[in-house]
């Protein structure tokens, strides 16, 4: 592996990162990293809150195949609450990195601050339009995400996951109300903390 990049071509190995899932009442953050090989360019990448869910899933499929390298990273609701959102996606925006098969020369990471990590890194503000490695990271991280509140909404349909991914919209707040938090809502966010104060 020594010779893919580090002895011939620095920066070689770049990774981008990116998150899903700040704002919503539950669930986990979800942050993926992704090293693309240049040998083996992928189309049609972008923002992934920009692209079709059916262009979505047929990107997550090529980047999963074609990839050097791709690893997902999560922080549970528990740790949210424990440590805040910022601090809880930069936890699993590390555990994403971390997860990676290949280690990184450079890390580009969406949005403006950067977590701490074993190798260079910087942020960029809007990586996702920018940077493929952070568009390919927005659309794994997305898509996994999206998959987690389907299951959710399958094992809890009357809360209505599968429509508002567990974002704070007007019908959401009121299926909470009316049903009560899930064990998977984050309980340190105000909706969800109201709800629960005696």
């Amino acid at each position: 592996m020594e010779a893919l990049g580090f002895d011939f071509a620095p920066r070689q190995l770049i990774a981008g990162v990116d998150e899903v899932g700040r704002g919503p009442l539950v669930g986990n953050v979800v942050t993926a990293a992704v090293i693309l090989d240049p040998a083996q360019p992928i189309a049609g990448l972008a923002d992934s809150k920009k692209l079709s869910e059916k262009r979505r899933e047929a990107l997550y499929d090529e980047i999963v195949e074609k990839a050097l390298a791709w690893a997902v990273g999560c922080a549970t609701p528990a740790e949210i609450d424990e440590l805040n959102i910022l601090h809880a996606t930069m936890l699993a925006m590390q555990r994403a990195v971390a997860g990676l098969a290949l280690v990184p020369e450079y890390v580009y990471v969406d949005g403006n601050r950067c977590p701490p990590l074993p190798c260079p890194a910087e942020p960029v503000v809007k990586g996702d339009a920018k940077v493929p490695e952070i568009s390919a990271a927005s659309i794994i991280a997305k898509v996994t995400r999206d998959r987690e509140m389907a299951a959710l909404h399958a094992a809890h349909p009357q809360y209505g996951f599968d429509r508002h991914k567990g974002y704070p919209t007007p019908a959401h707040l009121e299926l909470l109300k009316k049903h009560g938090p899930l064990p998977e809502y984050r309980r340190s966010f105000r909706p969800v903390r109201e709800l629960l104060q005696p």
